[in-house]
């Protein structure tokens, strides 16, 4: 397991700041949900821990790891999920894996494809074509993907966009089987109710600065629905 640290983290875009001065800290083994309207800089926060965004000022940390000069050492760390799946259309889930576990450099690549597959769901469907499966199905291969490399951090982005209630579910019972609370986790949603149920603690980001942040067990939803509406409107 990793922590990550953020520290006074400031992002611009031109004239926009998306960004301003984040400072957050997430434990070994912590699940945090991070909420907060659409353009409160939720994605470019997370976009800049999975190293795929440079900060403009402040610096990340992941597992002991600087951003600045260790973002080859960081990524060996994450496993990144977001609302898109980052899969091949017409390449089997297998060979989905099989193109990233070599990415990685993985060892024993066909035992560890059939562990991740029987760990989503999907060993059954290993060798059919991505672009046969349900959107639900994709976001579960995409689980398979972000661990197949026994990352300690994941990164969800907005996993449940696009999912329906079902499937919400189903990916639900799939992050529990991946052991997600046997890795440091930091996830963005617009649905609050799921942030409050599966996270350990939440923050709430709005235009950019970190607003809010409790510990799970000190909120039920009532209660975070309120200091939600009031964090982004006042």
């Amino acid at each position: 397991m990793a922590t990550i640290e953020i520290r006074n983290l400031s992002k611009s875009f031109g004239s926009h700041t998306a960004l301003r001065n984040v400072d957050l800290t997430i434990s070994e083994g912590e699940f945090l949900t991070l909420v907060g309207p659409n353009g409160a800089g939720k994605t470019t926060l997370i976009r800049i821990v999975a190293t795929l965004s440079r900060p403009t000022n402040g610096e990340v940390w992941v597992d002991g790891w600087n951003l600045a000069d260790g973002a080859a050492q960081v990524r060996q760390r994450i496993g990144f999920i977001s609302h898109q799946p980052l899969l091949y259309g017409d390449l089997t889930a297998e060979e989905n894996l099989r193109f990233y576990g070599r990415m990685y450099g993985l060892s024993d690549l066909p035992t560890r494809i059939d562990e991740v597959l029987q760990q989503v769901g999907l060993l059954a469907r290993q060798r059919d074509p991505v672009r046969t499966f349900s959107r639900g199905m994709q976001q579960r291969l995409a689980i398979a993907r972000a661990i197949l490399h026994h990352p300690v951090v994941l990164l969800l982005d907005e996993p449940y966009t696009g999912l329906d209630q079902q499937a919400a579910a189903m990916l639900d019972e799939v992050m529990q089987a991946v052991g997600a609370t046997s890795r440091t986790v930091l996830m963005t949603t617009h649905d609050l109710g799921r942030g409050l149920v599966m996270s350990q603690r939440v923050a709430i980001l709005s235009a950019g600065q970190l607003v809010y942040q409790a510990p799970r067990a000190d909120l039920d939803e009532v209660s975070f629905r309120q200091i939600y509406r009031e964090s982004v409107t006042g």
